[in-house]
């Protein structure tokens, strides 16, 4: 789905979490605001507290934002949601998160 899609999506359903996760995804990997992806992918966090690819996404976001304390917060719960078996899959994406928590020091 196209960004303004998901922009529909959250017009609609400001409490959607698959809107919420996927326009802060899209805006994300189209190049833009880190600060609206943060916006939108902390609210899908907040829908869907064990989604791992949220807590990549809004991760990277922050990173973004030059928040690094917050990025280290999210990404490491993303991590202990993949590997406790809270979330449904996501161990895939550990891996990639534990190379940003590395980066940020």
């Amino acid at each position: 789905m196209d960004i303004n899609g998901f922009r529909q999506m959250v017009a609609k359903n400001p409490n959607g979490f698959l809107g919420r996760y996927g326009l802060g995804n899209r805006i994300l990997q189209e190049g833009g605001s880190f600060e609206e992806a943060a916006e939108h992918l902390r609210v899908a966090i907040q829908l869907d507290p064990v989604h791992v690819a949220s807590h990549l996404a809004l991760g990277r976001a922050l990173i973004g934002v030059k928040q690094p304390e917050e990025a280290k917060r999210i990404l490491q719960a993303g991590i202990d949601a993949a590997i406790s078996g809270r979330s449904n899959g996501g161990r895939d994406l550990v891996p990639e998160m534990q190379t940003l928590l590395r980066g940020l020091g």
